[in-house]
């Protein structure tokens, strides 16, 4: 089975429609698919729900998709840093479920693995838990919370085989994963193919079994969310 497409356009194109989830990978603007988010605004599909760790900044990341006006609904940990998501959850034009970044990570992991929820210290007592069942173990209380699954899952991964088993680098991990699993289809861009075979069991992060299809984008932008540097 050949899951390497020509570009993000095309490994979208017959999948992607109106009012579909999207869980897409990356921490800031680390580790993100950056050109199957491009695809996705350029094929237009509307009314979407986004679940990721953060939605991007202005103009780059999810920060398109927003500016685009495609998104409806972000499930995120941290909305900082994006000026446009601002404006829209203000006036009431983009709806929000505000998780904590732990929580969020282990709703994807538990989608991905099949276990519909879970209970969790996380939230108990503040408004993470309202209108959701609390449940006491042993003297402590926990919320309930449901996990997540995608539509598709959009994934970034520095080097693959043709078979789709994925190798991330360092940080660029993060999230990756979680969203691997967590959908009916995994489409996924890598900077470097080989050869299947090539990869050793013990470097694999993700199995190929979960992916669908790959785009080959050996020159990302990887954009920095904010420089630092210091003087010598």
């Amino acid at each position: 089975m050949n899951k390497l497409y020509p570009s993000a356009h095309a490994a979208l194109e017959d999948v992607l429609k109106d009012n579909m989830t999207l869980a897409v990978g990356g921490f800031g603007l680390c580790g993100i698919p950056e050109a199957l988010i491009l695809a996705v605004r350029e094929l237009g599909a509307q009314n979407l729900t986004a679940i990721s760790n953060n939605a991007g900044v202005d103009g780059k990341g999810l920060g398109v998709l927003l500016e685009s006006r495609q998104v409806k609904k972000m499930i995120s940990s941290y909305v900082g840093e994006n000026k446009e998501f601002e404006r829209q959850f203000l006036a009431g034009e983009l709806q929000l479920d505000f998780t904590p970044q732990g929580t969020l990570a282990e709703k994807l992991r538990a989608g991905g693995a099949g276990i519909p929820a879970f209970f969790t210290k996380t939230g108990v007592g503040t408004v993470v838990a309202d209108g959701k069942e609390i449940r006491e173990f042993d003297g402590e209380k926990y919320v309930m919370e449901r996990s997540l699954f995608a539509d598709i899952s959009l994934v970034k991964a520095w080097k693959a085989d043709k078979a789709g088993n994925l190798v991330y680098r360092y940080t660029s991990r993060n999230f990756n994963p979680n969203v691997a699993m967590a959908s009916h289809m995994t489409i996924v861009e890598v900077e470097e193919i080989v050869e299947t075979g090539s990869l050793h069991p013990d470097e694999i992060h993700t199995p190929g079994i979960f992916v669908k299809r790959m785009v080959h984008n050996p020159t990302p932008a990887k954009y920095i969310e904010q420089r630092t540097t210091r003087s010598a």
